[in-house]
């Protein structure tokens, strides 16, 4: 049998180990913790798919973390394949009770700030946040997508997943606007470490946020998630249902989440992340 013919496992990728569970369990399910349960799965559809048919008996502050996902899920139903142990693909059951229903909106948006700082920490790789939902990292000049957040409404709470490309090279990125914290030219890329440090953050900005009752500004969410957006300042074209375009240049992010334009007719025009199909540059890249 030559080596080409050998059969896979679990190890054929050196480079990319898989998690050490008892080690993640024992780093974050501490005593007063958000964290309560974290399960690896080798290999499922979707995380978020997962934790959501299940979440009439979860305890707030379980994890799912899949070694690969075959049917991952962005926003409006769009996919994200990568392949095996090369990324981290995982979802959270947050039941923020207390906070007003209204308020619960900004949670993926508190997400993005939380992976954001906690992977600049863990990875040495300054984080951008795009308007509503991906996560970006710059190489070769550019700003590209490395991660994507989808928060979905289940059972008394909300599941959030991330998704985020770790060790992808140049030749399996989906696509010429994606990237990797690799790529980005991260100082660490071990996925455990990476991990614990998103969802220690995430623990510490729902905590703040939780804590004002959900109310952005007091809790600070909404300024941190203003500085690290790389959508303000840039003009854009945001496609709505319908047909409908509206561009402008994206000036705040409001205090119910919603993103801000500046038309060139003098209006201020908020749009909320439920009404955009896409949001692009106005020349028609990417912002």
């Amino acid at each position: 049998m030559t080596p080409s013919d050998a059969p896979q496992s679990r190890w054929s990728d050196l480079d990319r180990p898989p998690l050490n569970v008892p080690a993640l369990r024992r780093g974050l399910l501490r005593p007063g913790s958000l964290w309560t349960v974290l399960d690896v799965v080798e290999s499922t559809g979707s995380t978020n798919t997962d934790l959501a048919a299940r979440a009439a008996g979860l305890a707030e502050g379980t994890v799912l973390v899949a070694e690969e996902q075959t049917a991952g899920r962005g926003r409006l139903e769009r996919t994200w394949t990568a392949p095996a142990r090369s990324g981290l693909f995982f979802s959270v059951y947050l039941t923020p009770g207390d906070v007003p229903a209204e308020r619960w909106g900004w949670l993926p948006l508190l997400t993005g700030v939380a992976a954001a700082t906690g992977l600049a920490r863990a990875a040495g790789v300054d984080m951008a946040l795009k308007w509503p939902n991906d996560l970006l990292v710059t190489v070769e000049g550019e700003e590209r997508k490395t991660g994507g957040i989808l928060a979905e409404r289940a059972g008394d709470g909300v599941v959030i997943g991330i998704g985020l490309n770790v060790s992808l090279r140049a030749d399996e990125l989906p696509a010429p606007t994606a990237a990797s914290l690799a790529l980005a030219g991260a100082v660490s890329t071990d996925r455990e470490t990476l991990l614990r440090g998103v969802l220690r953050s995430l623990e510490h900005w729902y905590g703040l946020w939780r804590d004002a009752d959900g109310d952005a500004a007091a809790s600070g969410v909404q300024e941190a998630y203003a500085a690290g957006c790389a959508t303000l300042g840039k003009a854009v074209r945001a496609q709505l249902p319908g047909d409908r375009t509206l561009t402008g240049e994206a000036v705040a992010v409001d205090g119910d989440g919603r993103l801000v334009l500046a038309t060139d007719g003098g209006l201020r025009a908020p749009v909320s992340a439920g009404d955009i199909v896409h949001l692009r540059g106005a020349e028609g890249g990417l912002t």
